[in-house]
């Protein structure tokens, strides 16, 4: 099956590093993406970075008229909304605009978590640049103000989103067509078994998931898994410390009979251990 989120992702991941001319001291903005895309040849030598994920969806195998052909980002932002397929949540394969009205600057989200987004721009730099030089994995705040919203393309099984108002697929573990991602709630005896937590981790500090019961409770048990994974941490280091001592000579047979035949001396042992136990967990 072509034209999947993870189709569209993977070719924007391989132009990472591409670079547009360079001629007399600048760059150029003349790229591969404009001649190859029927209908934007006239964008040659103009900003490219809407050029750019319209190449991503064509070279992805996605079906004509399924995404916006376009080298302008304000368009772009209008098809989406015309489509009713435009949020201000974050999405897997999601292209994401930018600055006032979505107009400046657009790229593709390839992760998302509790505070960050993770995309793949065309026409930026190392500065997260509006006119840049080349594409680039970048990161960018959530809530920033810059981040516009997402237009959320028709991927065959669904798309992933932080959208609460929007129906995700099922995880393929669950009979559906995608990856577990952050909406997937781990039972207790998936979390020890698997080790399977929520994608992102606690503390969480964005309000999208405190109106949603099934992220809460995800988020909850992640926070439960963490803590008692530093204590179960903490008991193994105690244990390896235990059995350091028997390899370093330490009679613990001889010990234990001493114990078992002093009166008073295990319960006293056994509070100071109890102690020195507490006060490690607490460090």
């Amino acid at each position: 099956m072509s034209g999947t989120a993870g189709d569209v992702i993977r070719i924007a991941k391989g132009e990472v590093g591409y670079h547009e001319g360079y001629s007399g001291g600048h760059w150029t903005n003349k790229q591969k993406y404009s001649p190859a895309v029927p209908g934007l040849e006239w964008s040659q030598n103009q900003a490219w970075c809407a050029t750019f994920a319209s190449w991503c969806f064509q070279e992805a195998g996605m079906p004509k008229g399924s995404y916006p052909v376009t080298a302008s980002c304000a368009l772009g932002v209008s098809w989406w909304k015309q489509q009713k397929r435009f949020s201000e949540y974050p999405a897997i394969g999601a292209q994401v605009f930018f600055g006032p009205g979505g107009g400046s600057h657009t790229g593709l989200v390839y992760a998302y978590d509790a505070t960050y987004i993770y995309t793949v721009e065309g026409n930026t730099n190392s500065s997260g640049s509006a006119e840049g030089d080349g594409v680039y994995l970048k990161k960018r705040l959530r809530r920033d103000p810059y981040v516009y919203g997402y237009g959320y393309p028709a991927y065959p099984g669904g798309i992933v989103t932080a959208d609460p108002a929007w129906k995700n697929p099922a995880p393929a573990a669950k009979g559906g067509t995608t990856s577990p991602q952050e909406d997937d709630m781990p039972t207790p005896a998936d979390v020890w078994k698997a080790d399977v937590i929520p994608a992102a981790a606690p503390p969480y500090n964005n309000g999208d998931y405190a109106t949603n019961k099934q992220w809460t409770a995800g988020y909850a048990l992640g926070s439960a898994v963490l803590t008692g994974r530093k204590v179960e941490a903490k008991v193994d280091a105690l244990t390896k410390k235990v059995d350091a001592l028997a390899v370093g000579g330490v009679d613990l047979d001889a010990l234990a009979k001493k114990v078992a035949t002093t009166p008073g001396l295990a319960e006293a042992i056994a509070s100071r251990v109890a102690d020195l136990i507490a006060a490690r967990l607490a460090d």
